[in-house]
Order: C-alpha cells, then sequence, then structure tokens
C-alpha cells in the first residue's frame, strides 16, 4: 500500500469543497459529495480543515486568493484592471459565486483574507482619484466589474436583447473600463 500524499488529498478535497460551495452554498453543500469527489472520507475534512465551517472558510479564502494571483492591481491601468476582473468574473465564476454565497449564509467567512485588500488598498493609495479613498476606489472598481454577473437575467434581457450575445457583453466591458476611467481620471 502505498503511502497517503497529504498534500495531494488537502489539495483535492479543497477543490472539491470549492466546487461545491459555489454551486450550492454553505447550507446546500453536501460533506458527502465532496469526500466522494475527492476520493477520501470525511475523517479527511475533521483532519484538515476542522470540519464543514473550516472546509467552506478555506475555500472561500482560496478562491479569493487565487483571484488576487491571478487578477493582480494593475496600479498604472485601474481601468484594465477592471476590465481584467470583468473577464475573469465571465472565466471563473466560482470566486464570485462562493463569496456571495459566503455573504450570505456565513458572513464571518466573507471578511475573508483582509490582507488581500489591504494590500491592494495599499498599492492603489497613490492613484490620484480625490474625492475617493483608496478603499472607495476598489469598492466602486470590484462593483463594476462584477456588476453584470450579479444583475437579474430578467433586466439583462429587458430590452429584448441576448446578455449572452458577444458583443453585448464586450460592450458592457468597455462601459465599465470608460466608467473606471472617468472615475480615476475625472478631467479627461
Amino acid at each position: 500500500m502505498s503511502p497517503r500524499d497529504a498534500h495531494a488529498t488537502k489539495a483535492r478535497i479543497l477543490r472539491a469543497a470549492t466546487a461545491e460551495f459555489a454551486e450550492h452554498g454553505y447550507a446546500g453543500g453536501r460533506v458527502d459529495r465532496i469526500v466522494r469527489e475527492a476520493g477520501t472520507n470525511v475523517r479527511m475534512i475533521y483532519a484538515y480543515f476542522s470540519g464543514k465551517d473550516g472546509l467552506f472558510d478555506a475555500a472561500v479564502a482560496g478562491a479569493v486568493e487565487s483571484m488576487a494571483a491571478a487578477v493582480p492591481p494593475r496600479v498604472d491601468d485601474l481601468p484594465a484592471w477592471a476590465g481584467e476582473l470583468f473577464d475573469y468574473h465571465r472565466r471563473e465564476p466560482t470566486t464570485l459565486r462562493i463569496t456571495m454565497w459566503a455573504h450570505l449564509e456565513r458572513p464571518e467567512a466573507a471578511a475573508e483574507p483582509v490582507e488581500s485588500y489591504v494590500a491592494k488598498t495599499t498599492a492603489v493609495s497613490g492613484v490620484d482619484s480625490a474625492p475617493l479613498t483608496a478603499v472607495d476606489l476598489l469598492v466602486f472598481v470590484y462593483a463594476l466589474a462584477q456588476a453584470w454577473y450579479l444583475t437579474p437575467t430578467g433586466l439583462l434581457r429587458a430590452d429584448g436583447s441576448d446578455p449572452a450575445d458577444p458583443q453585448r457583453v464586450a460592450d458592457h466591458r468597455a462601459a465599465i473600463v470608460a466608467a473606471v476611467d472617468r472615475l480615476v481620471h475625472p478631467a479627461r
């Protein structure tokens, strides 16, 4: 019998949990589905994460940290960064979904990696966006980048167009970039 690879097992559990919680939330997420998908057993969840709460918290933190690594702030071009965040959420909806579940069901998990946000705030603090503070600026960038994905589909269809139409998505992305450009460069 080969020795168990603890790191690989923990990573498989975390991957399976992230997918499960992003799809079903904390309350709807089932440990039995997670362990089946990860090819392990419930004992390992308790060994590595101290239970479902710890596993959910780790999944939320991991998703946010992955996004932060994939789309770091572009202090030299915040409008482009907003577009990149929009693209990331289109490509990887898991992060947005799991953080929304966290806000709804387990707000203590939604207070995830403050260090990540402190670093981003520090990075953009040199951007002259008066009267906005660095935190305000980040809030607006995130809000604009995420809004399309958080808007009810009925509203997106209210004008009779298809929200999945590539040209409509591209136009919305361009509007986000332009809006952030106006926030950062109001005199233009």
